[in-house]
């Protein structure tokens, strides 16, 4: 495989499109055929950037369906902010450009109505990479127990100080610092401690996505271990969240997993991506689950005729812009679609990160594998198609 070639410089205007800080969740966040010419490929980054509430494109791949319109709507929808702070990367990183390999850094948060804004950790972390061939994507999760060094942040007021990855976003938010603070002082403990710096940045509300999945129609999803759900339970049939079925004084069902590849709602399919406790490997198995979710909804916004009937992307858009908050580093979001429109769905790879399994230092938290850091590595300096031929069992199974 070739080793991709480095970010070049460009001219690219970067005016960023400003929004107020948000300090509250909006709602409930391959080979070419013959005859030499390439195949058309349905644009993962556009299917993406459709679930983030941005663009979309012709699921064909033939072209941009109004464009002008939709990424209009789209960037009125969902709300911007600057997630990223100083991590952007520097113009010698090729921040400048989109000719060069693109990271995003995807923070999950669970923003429920009876919890305090800042009273958030992002429990899933994942980042992006896509090459500079733009042909390929690659998901990496950061175990939410690692133990890092974030650094002091004056905008929430926090000295610094030891503690789990998924607190960062938490320390952050506080004292006035909203979610923009909570995943600025993220995207400055990730790039401290991998090296990475980030193109954009993405924090997605679970329970508003739940309707961005609902305005899919569900999707298809492999429970590859029967789990129990620590959430929620159902009452009269209908699921609810523990604490809200409680209230009912109700009888209360409990939800089970099983085992089996089968369509699923919104809440289905959150809810099982979502497990930790009772699956063989804790939090590495739920990382791959919510990999699987993401890839999942990228193929079903491909297949299901959603990207080509105006009433479904109307609804969709609206959904989305209720479950996210999206920093596009200052490059504007229609760049990212002719940039991008080579990546395929099939093409989304999904990687585990410490063997899968956790990686303990004696303190109930966890330690970067030497193996795990040089996967890192491989992506900062984009080596990471290079990485994998040689460590193939860093690519987590689907099923």
């Amino acid at each position: 495989m070739t080793v991709q070639t480095p970010r070049r410089a460009s001219s690219m205007d970067r005016d960023a499109v400003k929004a107020p800080q948000r300090s509250a969740p909006a709602g409930p966040p391959g080979a070419p055929p013959k005859g030499g010419k390439k195949a058309k490929k349905d644009p993962i980054w556009a299917r993406m950037a459709l679930i983030f509430g941005a663009v979309l494109m012709m699921a064909s791949g033939a072209g941009i369906v109004g464009t002008k319109w939709m990424v209009s709507s789209a960037t009125s929808a969902v709300t911007q902010d600057d997630l990223l702070g100083g991590t952007k990367k520097t113009a010698a990183e090729g921040g400048n450009s989109l000719k060069g390999p693109i990271d995003l850094l995807l923070m999950g948060v669970d923003a429920r109505k009876r919890w305090a804004v800042d009273d958030l950790r992002a429990d899933t972390i994942i980042m992006l990479h896509i090459p500079a061939s733009h042909d390929q994507a690659y998901l990496v999760s950061i175990p939410r127990d690692t133990e890092v060094q974030v650094p002091a942040f004056a905008k929430s007021k926090y000295p610094g100080g030891t503690t789990k990855a998924n607190e960062a976003f938490f320390h952050g938010a506080q004292n006035g610092g909203g979610w923009a603070g909570g995943a600025q002082l993220m995207a400055q403990t990730l790039k401290n401690t991998t090296g990475i710096s980030f193109d954009g940045a993405a924090i997605i509300d679970f329970n508003g996505f739940k309707g961005v999945i609902d305005s899919l129609d569900g999707v298809r999803m492999c429970v590859d271990q029967r789990v129990k759900s620590q959430h929620m339970v159902k009452v009269g049939g209908k699921p609810m969240y523990l604490a809200e079925a409680r209230k009912t004084g109700k009888s209360q069902t409990p939800i089970w997993h099983e085992k089996g590849c089968r369509d699923m709602e919104g809440w289905e399919a959150l809810d099982f991506a979502r497990q930790r406790y009772g699956l063989k490997n804790g939090d590495y198995d739920r990382q791959r689950h919510q990999q699987q979710l993401i890839k999942a909804m990228a193929k079903k916004a491909s297949t299901s005729g959603v990207l080509t009937n105006p009433v479904k992307v109307n609804a969709l858009i609206k959904a989305a812009g209720k479950a996210f908050v999206l920093d596009t580093g200052g490059v504007p979001v229609a760049d990212f679609i002719f940039t991008l429109k080579g990546v395929a769905a099939n093409d989304l790879v999904l990687l585990r990160s410490n063997n899968g399994s956790f990686a303990g230092n004696g303190s109930g938290r966890e330690t970067i594998t030497p193996k795990t850091m040089e996967m890192f590595r491989a992506v900062k300096q984009d080596k990471l198609a290079d990485f994998i031929i040689g460590n193939p069992d860093v690519v987590a199974k689907e099923k």
